[in-house]
């Protein structure tokens, strides 16, 4: 690429500290062959997750959660964070009102997380359709969040907008104070109809470890009733 080119993309090939800034990192952790993975896809996640955690990996609960409006088919992503694994999907919690993400599983009832562990070189991606938790699985977590974490959730219309000719931040605070008195005194503040937990419940689950020249591992977890485990077991491509 001629060098006036590149002179005008803000970012090119960007990379670490290597001999050439378009060499990107080289991925040399680990491996992963079939024989290491447990048939059970949620044990495998656990096996890792707990791995992640052991090894001191940031916050390995963080996931990108990705969802698309119909028929419009536009893709909105976030980062939220994992708060529930159980035999059915992949559980996290917010708000389902207000926010683009509710308003494009109204209409689209499907998912992806993609959760990335730098520190070991692994990523695990996650696809499947939704569903609302019930109210009570809901306030038993929402019983567990900090009591201002709890007044939040009902006094933010999550991704509406805060006009500055209105004020702006302050009137999100207004809301703050005003939930606050609504509660004042009171440790069981009801979880909102609007927020709550929504389980991913998975068709299927990769796991992915980083591997040199960009030869990635990949192996995928795919929904297949007719296997033993309900699950069949494939080697993907880089």
């Amino acid at each position: 690429m001629a060098a006036s080119n590149q002179g005008s993309k803000l970012i090119f090939a960007p990379a670490g500290p290597k001999p050439s800034a378009a060499q990107a990192d080289q991925y040399t952790k680990a491996t992963l062959d079939r024989p290491q993975l447990d048939r059970d896809p949620f044990r495998q996640f656990h096996a890792w997750f707990t791995h992640a955690r052991e090894a001191g990996v940031h916050q390995p609960e963080t996931v990108c959660l990705a969802t698309a409006t119909l028929p419009a088919g536009a893709v909105s992503a976030r980062f939220v964070y994992l708060k529930e694994l159980d035999a059915r999907g992949f559980v996290v919690y917010s708000n389902w009102g207000t926010s683009r993400k509710a308003e494009d599983v109204r209409s689209n009832p499907q998912a992806s997380l993609a959760f990335w562990w730098a520190e070991l070189e692994r990523q695990v991606r996650v696809e499947g359709r939704v569903e609302r938790l019930t109210g009570e699985e809901s306030q038993a977590y929402y019983d567990l969040r900090e009591r201002r974490s709890r007044v939040g959730a009902w006094a933010s219309e999550q991704s509406t907008v805060l006009r500055e000719e209105d004020g702006g931040r302050q009137v999100l605070d207004r809301r703050v104070e005003e939930v606050e008195r609504r509660f004042q005194g009171r440790e069981d503040i009801p979880v909102p109809d609007f927020w709550g937990g929504l389980r991913v419940l998975p068709s299927t689950i990769e796991f992915w470890q980083g591997r040199e020249n960009r030869l990635h591992d990949r192996f995928q977890y795919r929904r297949d009733v007719s296997s033993p485990d309900g699950w069949k077991i494939e080697r993907l491509s880089p």
